[in-house]
């Protein structure tokens, strides 16, 4: 018979061996990509796989602004995930508010209402979103991309953060009101310096989720000027030819951002989606 130390040291044992075939399975994509950008396109299919290439072709890199204005589609990502990361905190955060903190008929149903609206898929209102848009003349531009962030932000960040203001003592509201503080003050002075961790993690997904997003630029631009990182790394493959050493440097390009955005938000992460999740 094992003893209790034994089983739980054989217990880690396994645990750890999970976790390390799990990462694995993570982390080959990654590397795949990162030593197909700087292959020639006949070493990324060669058989038996070759994972180290005999020439590092730093070129590649270079290559990807050469063969498309890749810089553009760069500034464009950048601009449209900026805007949507700042609607997004700044009006969920109020709709949040106003359902967790301020009492008024009918607040139950609304936010029924905005969960509800989660479970219609994207696909359902694609159609008719694209046609009011298309309707008031705003089709070929960052507009629809950008503008419902400054409308609500998403039903799901709502939810995440009136979750978390619901876990706020009503007594800093009551003690704010008695010095003669509006819903203004204490929303700006107290709500939010307490809530930045969950603002946090609403920053990092929308970041992610908008610098990924294709299907949205893909429906509504069609200058190529226009375009995003998402959409610039399609063009790349062609009906009759594919630059995948070239497409793999500008994934490698595109992914900058997301690590760099998650290695400073990543303290703010676990923090901000447990206390989002107390109670409420």
């Amino acid at each position: 018979m094992l003893s209790a130390k034994t089983k739980k040291t054989v217990g880690k044992l396994i645990t750890y061996a999970v976790l390390v075939t799990g990462s694995l399975f993570c982390i080959v994509p990654l590397v795949w990509m990162v030593r197909s950008s700087l292959m020639t396109p006949v070493e990324i299919f060669m058989v038996p796989v070759k994972w180290v290439p005999d020439k590092l072709m730093w070129s590649n890199y270079k290559k990807v602004f050469e063969v498309l204005p890749f810089f553009t589609y760069y500034k464009n990502s950048l601009f449209i995930a900026a805007l949507v990361v700042a609607g997004s905190m700044l009006t969920s955060s109020i709709c949040a508010y106003g359902l967790a903190r301020i009492k008024w008929k009918g607040r139950n149903v609304v936010f029924a209402c905005i969960m509800a609206s989660m479970m219609l898929p994207f696909a359902v209102t694609l159609i008719p979103t694209f046609l009011m848009w298309r309707a008031i003349g705003f089709t070929n531009s960052f507009v629809p991309l950008v503008a419902p962030a400054w409308f609500g932000g998403g039903a799901f960040y709502i939810f995440l953060l009136r979750q978390f203001y619901m876990t706020i003592p009503k007594d800093f509201d009551e003690a704010a009101y008695l010095d003669g503080a509006n819903h203004f003050q204490i929303f700006t002075r107290i709500i939010l310096p307490i809530t930045k961790p969950s603002l946090a993690v609403v920053g990092l997904f929308t970041f992610m989720n908008t610098w990924n997003d294709f299907l949205g630029p893909l429906v509504y631009l069609n200058d190529e000027a226009k375009y995003t990182v998402a959409l610039g790394l399609q063009l790349f493959t062609g009906s009759y030819r594919s630059e995948w050493h070239l497409m793999m440097a500008a994934a490698c390009l595109v992914l900058i951002p997301v690590i760099l955005v998650f290695i400073v938000g990543q303290r703010y992460l676990i923090e901000g989606i447990t206390m989002s999740g107390v109670k409420g």
